[in-house]
């Protein structure tokens, strides 16, 4: 026989605990509470976090700084100023980018952010694009297009 196979047979039950009804039911006068602290008083006890009057530990760790974002959004960013080399007409995607050597690796979706000049009209595609990104973009004479992640 082992130690799991020792249970209550099926539709069986325990009969409740009555406290407080004399030293014959098991549990008279301090009802299993002890005798004297804060444990042993009527009421709900102590709150949920509560440390005997030590700083709990919810109020000791520090609020707000230096805590990781759980799920970043990392891009792969490039800068308008470097689409200036590329043709006229170019349709830029990160795969492009890659095969011309302008990005040489693969950080996620391609973002574009709007430092530098940009004179040549392109068709750019990318995941997002700075408000400035955009700008430049279409006053080159250029178009872009989001695409999903």
């Amino acid at each position: 026989m082992k130690i799991n196979d020792a249970v209550p047979k099926a539709g069986s039950t325990k009969r409740r605990r009555r406290v407080g009804r004399g030293i014959s039911a098991g549990q008279g006068a301090s009802c299993g509470f002890g005798m004297r602290g804060q444990k042993s008083r009527s009421g709900s006890g102590t709150r949920p976090g509560f440390e005997g009057g030590q700083m709990p530990l919810y109020r000791r760790i520090p609020k707000l700084k230096h805590f990781p974002i759980i799920n970043p959004s990392r891009y792969t960013i490039i800068n308008v100023g470097k689409l200036a080399s590329l043709k006229a007409k170019t349709e830029v995607t990160l795969e492009s980018l890659m095969e011309n050597g302008i990005v040489t690796s693969n950080d996620g979706p391609l973002k574009i952010l709007g430092d530098g000049e940009l004179k040549v009209a392109l068709t750019v595609k990318a995941a997002a694009f700075s408000a400035s990104a955009k700008e430049k973009i279409e006053a080159a004479g250029g178009s872009y297009e989001v695409v999903k992640r």
